[in-house]
């Protein structure tokens, strides 16, 4: 009898893969561990390559005190402020009454001695005589007033020319008196024109036609004025300045500015006054600014930048003296880090730390006193956390 079949050597191993298969895998393994370095590696130097875009400043240098000649446009200080006019009024009546009929709208021009309203009381017609009167003596006393002034002029010039020649001919005390007797006259003229009318713009109506008006406002439908008019011919710049940069303005000194509303344009100014008086709380002065070039695009209320300039300074005898040279940034620059300040160069593309000592911020500049020389590109904004030595892109 024949021996049995030994089937066991036909039992299929159903845990082993077929070597094909194994194969097919591993090299999928190897390919999917290749991309995934592939694209880590991509990241890594995209990421290195990626440079920001940021915006840069030059830190201006100027000579500020001590004597020789000045650089002419060299801006010393920059103030903020607004545009004003130095003739307003709030035409009024000076008693009350309801209001009949009003000529005028925002924009009018209104010439000197031009009805802009009337009221509906026939009482007062008699006073016209008085007001035609009040104008004549007006009139009378501001050419009173244009003859002492021109005198006074006149008289300061003459005393300042013969001390310039001699001054042992004419002591310090003189001149002083004369050039303060002619800032009183002129002041006495600028009093006269301002009691009289003036020819100027209506900028607001304050009234309509059926509402009464009186001297002072009385509540519901009493106005206190008809309209408020300008004479947009005395406009000028009134800023607010550190008090810390005072001493470098002074009446006449040459300026420059700037319009919101017209970034691209400038205008010529010139300091007119500085208010004798200072805010405690802002730590500011004010100044105005009397606008030399005219424009119909200025208008009143407008906010304004006013950079005030170095003037050309005669040489003197002690021209040799060292000058102080003043070094201005603007204040987005600066940075600070546990009490210590510093700005970022930009050079060749990278950025670099430098410590400084600033001063006080005035119309979005400040004065560094120590750190800088003049002329760096500084980092004033596109990064949020600079770092040493990152490249950066200027605009």
């Amino acid at each position: 009898m024949a021996a049995p079949a030994d089937l066991s050597k036909l039992r299929i191993d159903r845990g082993a893969a077929p070597a094909p298969v194994k194969r097919a895998l591993g090299r999928n393994l190897i390919i999917f561990a290749a991309a995934v370095l592939v694209v880590a590696v991509t990241m890594v130097v995209l990421r290195a390559r990626a440079v920001p875009m940021v915006q840069v400043a030059t830190a201006s240098a100027s000579g500020a005190g001590g004597s020789g000649s000045g650089t002419s446009g060299a801006t010393s200080v920059t103030a903020n402020g607004y545009v004003v006019a130095r003739t307003k009024a709030s035409v009024s009546a000076k008693t009350a009454g309801r209001l009949a009929a009003l000529g005028v709208s925002e924009g009018s021009y209104v010439h000197r001695g031009e009805i802009i309203a009337r009221l509906d009381n026939a009482d007062f017609q008699a006073a016209v005589a008085q007001a035609q009167a009040n104008v004549a003596t007006a009139d009378a006393t501001v050419i009173e007033a244009t003859a002492d002034r021109d005198q006074s002029e006149r008289d300061a010039a003459r005393i300042r020319e013969i001390r310039e020649r001699n001054p042992g001919l004419m002591s310090p005390q003189d001149l002083e008196t004369s050039t303060s007797r002619a800032a009183a006259a002129a002041a006495r003229f600028n009093a006269a024109v301002a009691r009289k009318r003036f020819t100027g713009t209506v900028l607001r109506k304050d009234a309509e036609v059926g509402e009464v008006v009186a001297p002072s406002v009385g509540g519901g439908l009493t106005r206190g004025a008809v309209v408020t008019m300008a004479d947009l011919s005395t406009l000028e710049v009134e800023v607010d300045v550190n008090e810390a940069y005072i001493s470098r303005i002074a009446n006449g000194r040459p300026a420059r500015i700037t319009l919101d509303a017209y970034p691209d344009t400038t205008f010529r100014g010139e300091v007119r006054q500085v208010v004798p008086t200072a805010d405690r709380q802002r730590a500011t002065v004010q100044v105005k600014v009397s606008i030399l070039d005219r424009d119909p695009r200025i208008l009143p209320e407008m906010g304004a930048k006013v950079d005030f300039l170095e003037p050309d300074l005669p040489r003197t005898a002690g021209a040799g003296a060292p000058k102080r040279t003043s070094v201005r940034v603007p204040s987005a620059a600066l940075r600070s880090d546990g009490g210590a300040s510093y700005v970022w160069l930009v050079r060749d593309g990278r950025l670099s730390k430098r410590p400084v000592t600033p001063g006080p911020v005035s119309g979005g500049f400040l004065e560094i006193r120590s750190g800088l020389s003049g002329g760096e590109q500084l980092l004033v904004g596109g990064v949020d956390a600079p770092a040493e030595g990152m490249r950066v892109k200027t605009q």
